[in-house]
């Protein structure tokens, strides 16, 4: 798909438009990027390791199925993961699976991929990790309804550590603290404006490691809801230990 380079900056000006005031409830797709390499995780694939009986990727199936804001789900995953993926989705997405389709080499062909899969139904499309496992649905309704008012809307935490910028081994600037956020998923946004700005990142060739980079390269600025400390991403071994010691601690309130 290629867009004419003044389309973006329409797009910019419609999704900074208020949807919300229709009072019509916006069909809401829902695309789980889960085609990584897993290459932090010592040979396992941690998309689909077992965490306390159940694959990673079902965790969010179930719960961004249960979300009354998602009326689809789109699963991305490598091409040799398809069958698990479906089968995956029999079991755990209630009947809102519409699809499971292969991602590309980077993260941005893969959530494109997602996103051109989506019903044209859908006004606004979310995007979530499949690495996320414990998202609740207070922050996926949270992202849905900030972005059906804003045109695009991010989960995410205030950073606790100190950072440090860093050149050569040697520490340059230590920005504020107070004005720095942990991006989380589900990043939400109008079904347009991601479509082109995915689109425009894989053209231009530019890496970006979240979806709402590509979203901010058009100079679209999106709102920011609150995310979960817990909702964390498994990127490395120990984080499946983690990611259960909190399922635990969730199962015994």
């Amino acid at each position: 798909m290629r867009l004419k380079q003044k389309r973006p900056l329409k797009l910019i000006k419609k999704a900074a438009d208020s949807q919300s005031g229709s009072g019509k409830k916006l069909f809401v797709s829902c695309v789980i990027v889960a085609a990584g390499s897993s290459d932090r995780m010592g040979g396992q694939d941690k998309i689909f390791s077992e965490l306390d009986g159940m694959p990673v990727l079902a965790y969010s199936l179930r719960t961004l199925s249960s979300s009354s804001c998602i009326n689809e789900l789109i699963v991305v995953t490598r091409r040799d993961k398809l069958e698990e993926a479906a089968g995956l989705c029999r079991l755990y997405a209630q009947n809102k699976a519409a699809g499971v389709v292969a991602g590309g080499k980077t993260r941005a062909e893969s959530a494109l991929a997602g996103v051109m899969a989506a019903s044209r139904k859908a006004r606004l499309i979310a995007i979530h990790d499949g690495a996320r496992p414990l998202v609740t649905e207070e922050v996926i309704n949270e992202a849905v309804k900030k972005a059906a008012v804003c045109g695009a809307a991010v989960a995410a935490v205030p950073v606790i550590d100190t950072i440090k910028t860093v050149c050569d081994g040697k520490i340059e600037e230590t920005p504020p603290r107070s004005g720095l956020f942990a991006a989380q998923t589900p990043q939400v946004f109008d079904a347009e404006l991601i479509k082109a700005a995915l689109t425009y990142t894989i053209e231009k060739g530019i890496a970006v490691t979240d979806d709402s980079e590509a979203v901010e390269r058009l100079g679209f600025k999106p709102a920011v809801t609150a995310g979960d400390r817990q909702n964390i991403k498994i990127t490395v071994p120990e984080d499946l230990s983690t990611a259960l010691a909190i399922i635990s601690r969730r199962n015994t309130k």
